[in-house]
């Protein structure tokens, strides 16, 4: 399955944005990468992520899929996912938040 943004409740969007120092960027980035191909592909009920840099280096958003809030939570919780997590608080501020779309617009 891939990404694909609608106005629906059939999955759950978790979008994460770090704010990072722009020299720490590519490590986050570097990070994530690995993360996400290792670690999130494998976890139960993930659909898809897209990650984003800003331009002047001083951000790094996610823009995953799930199934529904409970694969988020269990995605949360599990062990190997407590060293992931605080590798990132050394390198960036983190805020998340689980969202479903409202409204979306297309050319």
């Amino acid at each position: 399955m891939e990404t694909t943004i609608r106005v629906d409740r059939a999955v759950t969007t978790l979008v994460n944005i770090f704010t990072v120092d722009p020299d720490s960027q590519p490590k986050v980035l570097a990070l994530l990468r690995e993360g996400i191909e290792t670690l999130f592909t494998k976890m139960p009920g993930w659909i898809s992520s897209n990650v984003l840099e800003s331009r002047d280096g001083s951000q790094v958003i996610v823009y995953s899929q799930w199934q529904d809030a409970r694969h988020i939570d269990a995605f949360r919780q599990d062990a190997r996912m407590s060293p992931y997590f605080q590798r990132f608080g050394a390198l960036a501020k983190h805020e998340s938040a689980i969202c479903d779309v409202s409204c979306s617009f297309h050319a």
